[in-house]
């Protein structure tokens, strides 16, 4: 199941756990420069009590993917370092999230990780949508992008790919409405029923 977290703690096993995979992958195997704490968790600025965290719990309790969804009312990362990436208005307002640090360690094995990559996208439909959000946007690799617009929701590029870092990247835009979960179903994405009933009532 995933569980959701409005803002963290490293008190929490889960969100530690979390934020020790987004080190290990983020930092250790790709080599991204962004802050880590105490040597372990990364953790940036925009992490904190706006963040929503949605989580794939392993069978003992820890963390086995994430991902994490930051409101465009406030300071957010294609607004404030990928806004070249947008040919017009940089989407934001209070329907609109952006995705974030999808992390899949690598310790799952090709299938398991995109089997609970697809979990993650449900849960992340459904609490978009119970939530008032009909706009995510986020900014990925050139290549995952087109992966991301052909999974059968309503999607699009906010404009070309361009060259950062020496990496081809581009941001995109998805909308969501009632159809949205059908859309993904249709190409074996979506699934009902992903968020663990705790999470659910502190959505």
């Amino acid at each position: 199941m995933i569980h959701i977290r409005h803002g963290y703690s490293l008190a929490d096993p889960l969100a530690a756990s979390m934020f020790r995979d987004r080190k290990e992958q983020f930092v250790d195997q790709l080599g991204w420069d962004v802050p880590v704490v105490a040597g372990r968790y990364e953790l940036d600025q925009y992490d904190g009590d706006d963040a929503h965290y949605l989580i794939a719990v392993d069978a003992d309790g820890h963390h086995a993917a994430s991902m994490r969804l930051l409101p465009t009312t406030r300071r957010h990362l294609l607004g404030d370092h990928f806004a070249g990436l947008c040919d017009g208005a940089i989407p934001h307002g209070p329907h609109v999230m952006e995705i974030t640090r999808l992390c899949l360690p690598q310790r799952l094995g090709r299938e398991e990780r995109r089997a609970v990559r697809n979990r993650l996208i449900s849960a992340t439909v459904d609490h978009a949508l119970h939530s008032g959000v009909s706009v995510l946007t986020g900014v990925v690799t050139a290549v995952f992008r087109e992966t991301i617009l052909a999974m059968g929701w309503r999607a699009a590029p906010l404009g070309p790919a361009r060259n950062h870092r020496g990496s081809s990247i581009g941001a995109f835009r998805l909308d969501l409405d009632s159809d949205t979960p059908a859309l993904l179903a249709a190409t074996g994405i979506y699934t009902p029923d992903t968020i663990a009933p705790v999470a659910a009532e502190l959505a």
